[in-house]
This record gives C-alpha cells, structure tokens and sequence, in this order.
C-alpha cells in the first residue's frame, strides 16, 4: 500500500486521510524525537561514564553548535515545501526534515537569545521552556484545536466577539506571569482562563499594579512562585540535565 493511501482509524472514524495531516503528525514526532536525541547525546558527552560517546562538532577548531544543523534543514525544508509544493510523499519528508531542524534549533534556544554557550548555565533552562511550548502549541494545533475560539457557525460578529474576548483574557494570563497558559489560551481558552483567575507571579505588571507592598496577596504569591521555581527546575532538570554551577558564560565564537 503506497505511503499516501494510508489511513488510520481511531473510534471508527478516519483520520489522517490527507498529506496535510500525515505531515502534520510526522513534523511533530520529528521535532520530538530530534530533540529527544540531541539532548540525550549531549548528557552523555557530559558524562564522564561514557567516554566512548561521540563528542561534539568541531571544524578549524571552532565548535558547531547543533542549532546551525538545525537552521539549514529549517531553511532547506521551508524553502522546497513553499517553492515547489509537494505532493506525498515528498511533502511528509519536508515535514520530517523541518520537524528535525526545529527540534535541533530549539534545543539551543537560549544560545541564540543570549548570543551566548549557555546551554548548561542557569540560562540554559530556557531551552527546556522553549521546547515544552512549542510541545504543548503543536499538540494542540494538531488535535485539530481552532485558534482564538473562533467557530463558523456563528457568523462574523461572533468570531470578531470571541477572538476579541479570548485575545483579552490572554492578555491577563500573560500580565500575571502565565506566559504558557496565556499563549495556549489563544488555541484552547480554558488555559488562559485558568491563567487568569490564578495569583500572579511577583514582580509581574499585574502584581505591581494590583498587589500592595506587604499585603497578603503578594506574600502568597512569592510564596507559591517559590514552591513552584523549585518544581520547575527539578523538571527541567530531568528533562535537559542539571546546569553548571556556577553558571559559566562564554562569548559565541
């Protein structure tokens, strides 16, 4: 049975009968399995139990950071899918080569925001962050979630009126700190509703505006934005593994 014609059932109804769809899904399991790899690689290049792993990439004595391998297959993907836009199954090779570079390139996602090696300083932990983002948007946007809320079945005024109410409490999401629920909340809005009925992050603009110096609420909220920095980074540190201390950083060469 030729790649295209691939259908797969679940519940007794079809899905992914198109090359859209199938891309969709291999672009995601490409961009976690690329970044589930190189992530692994580079905990066992760290560890001194392994030395037999191969170690990084190195050209005129200049390290290659993987991100660049990323960026080219991002580039070379987007460019044929858009140029020559492919029928299956080529299509779904595009999409595997983007979903490969995205993963590459995200893992370094806080090297090319800080346009410094910080992937294993405090900093480094961004690129967790990055990734478990661009995670939970694709999980959502390919379970077939409608951005902003809007549905067809109630007009235009009702689209512009539930965008507009979706878009406003994503914004106190986001004012409070809830910087995932927020942007989530724009495809599905119970996430930016849970964000914005939840205390706000200290130091946030809606804690400055809202919060008094000294009042209850802002206690409980250091309070709880303590307990839960503590539990982030225990994730992000089984996921990404522990960062240096004390955070080296060093000039991008």
């Amino acid at each position: 049975m030729p790649f295209a014609d691939i259908v797969v059932e679940i519940g007794g109804e079809q899905t992914l009968d198109t090359s859209a769809n199938r891309a969709g899904v291999i672009l995601f399991a490409a961009f976690l399995l690329s970044f589930g790899f190189i992530r692994m690689s580079t905990r066992l290049m760290r560890s001194p139990n392994v030395p037999w792993w191969p170690g990084s990439v190195k050209t005129g004595g200049v390290h290659v950071h993987h991100l660049v391998f990323g960026i080219v297959l991002l580039l070379l993907a987007g460019f044929a899918t858009i140029a020559f836009q492919p029928d299956s199954p080529w299509l779904e090779i595009a999409a595997a080569l983007f979903g490969v570079g995205a993963g590459l390139t995200l893992d370094e996602f806080a090297l090319w925001l800080h346009l410094d090696d910080v992937y294993w300083s405090e900093e480094g932990r961004q690129s967790i962050d990055a990734v478990l983002l661009a995670t939970l948007l694709g999980g959502l946007l390919l379970t077939g979630s409608i951005p902003l809320g809007a549905d067809d079945g109630g007009g235009v005024v009702g689209i512009v009126v539930s965008g507009l109410l979706v878009i406003a409490i994503s914004a106190i999401a986001l004012l409070k700190g809830k910087y995932v629920l927020g942007i989530a909340g724009l495809i599905v809005p119970l996430f930016s509703i849970v964000g914005a009925i939840r205390l706000a992050k200290p130091r946030t603009p809606w804690a400055r505006w809202r919060y008094a110096e000294g009042s209850r609420k802002l206690a409980r909220a250091q309070a709880r934005a303590a307990r839960h920095a503590e539990r982030r980074e225990r994730w992000q540190d089984r996921i990404g593994g522990a960062p240096d201390k004390p955070s080296p950083r060093k000039p991008l060469g």
